[in-house]
């Protein structure tokens, strides 16, 4: 390969091997290394068979590329290794020009590939709210207010049964009045000030914050990556998403249940944008909490403004870290069942040089 190849190959975001015309694995490109658990060079000269067990009959497929000399596609295919469970991908293969017995593989994670979509796709959904936030304020909040001040002056002359009756319009005001600020906080979200930032430093600023407070009756646990480079992120906006999942694990979680936090390193995590833009993420940080899990029926639109698993609650939240997230270049998922709820997000590393 030439350097500009090399580090294309390098670069790649999903599994790439190379197979001879025996089905050898000749070369793996690092993400295809994460995905085997294995180095390039322990797995090359094995036949790859031995490495991968694939739910679809590979043999063929690689022999009709050989010999038709054109890419072959085969969609939803189970892929596993004798480290992990099998994966939903779908499977590119295609010869190489320079060595037509040979062929290129690509393993592209099905359930990884839905998960940045849905995170890309909920930064749109969380614009279109903040023009609505825009609007509601303006239309909503001064009406509101006169409500509230002509209850009140009723309420002065009124008897006990009429008061109770203007007690509660100035209480439903105020409450549709809070909510409609908690609107405009979430239309006000500043441009984050990127810094290099220690992601341990905030985590513990939080669980430090929250031991103290909402989540006193949680017991929270550390799992760190203590060789983990530094974030490139906004710090105060960081600690806001971190405080805000685990006040969501809080609430979710039972008295003496347990939150955890946990940070790795993945090296082939990387975000591609429908504008075909994309970086790396390797950061990873997880909020696990042990409570009953996200309602399946909202679980894919979590993200979304104005979804809500809880009586009363706005759906606000999620959205606005969502949106936090997005605007770090970053993504941010959920996997949830009855037991283990883990919030997982992805940041890039603080660039070697500081950017001008």
């Amino acid at each position: 390969m030439t350097k500009w190849t090399d580090a294309l190959w390098a670069s790649l975001p999903i599994p790439a091997l190379i197979l001879d015309d025996r089905d050898r694995i000749r070369d793996v490109n690092p993400a295809g290394e994460t995905f085997l658990n294995a180095s390039a060079k322990s797995l090359e000269g094995h036949p790859v068979w031995d490495k991968i067990f694939v739910d679809a009959p590979l043999e063929d497929s690689f022999a009709r590329v050989r010999s038709a000399r054109a890419p072959l596609f085969v969609n939803a295919v189970d892929v596993g290794t004798g480290s992990r469970k099998p994966v939903t991908c779908d499977v590119q293969i295609a010869g190489l020009a320079d060595k037509p017995d040979h062929v290129l593989v690509l393993l592209e994670n099905r359930e990884l590939q839905g998960k940045l979509d849905r995170a890309l796709s909920s930064k749109s959904a969380a614009k279109s709210a903040i023009g609505m936030a825009e609007m509601l304020a303006h239309e909503i909040k001064n009406p509101l207010a006169g409500i509230t001040g002509a209850a009140q002056l009723i309420s002065m002359n009124a008897g006990p049964e009429d008061r109770e009756l203007t007690d509660l319009i100035v209480g439903e005001t105020r409450r549709v009045l809070k909510l409609l600020e908690q609107v405009e906080d979430f239309g006000n979200v500043r441009p984050p000030d990127r810094r290099a930032v220690n992601i341990h430093d905030v985590l513990d600023r939080a669980r430090k914050s929250a031991a103290l407070g909402f989540a006193a009756h949680m017991q929270i646990e550390d799992e760190y990556d203590p060789s983990l480079p530094s974030a490139w992120a906004d710090s105060d906006q960081l600690l806001q998403v971190i405080l805000n999942l685990l006040k969501n694990a809080a609430e979710a979680g039972s008295e003496g249940g347990t939150i955890r936090l946990r940070t790795f390193y993945e090296l082939s995590l990387k975000v591609r944008r429908r504008d075909g833009s994309g970086g790396a993420v390797p950061l990873q940080i997880e909020v696990i909490d042990d409570g009953p899990g996200i309602p399946p029926d909202i679980a894919p639109d979590v993200f979304e403004p104005f979804i809500s698993g809880r009586e009363n609650g706005t759906g606000l939240g999620l959205a606005l870290i969502s949106k936090i997230v997005a605007d770090h270049d970053g993504w941010i998922s959920v996997d949830s069942v009855p037991g283990r709820t883990a919030f997982r997000i992805s940041l890039p590393i603080a660039p070697k040089e500081p950017l001008q």
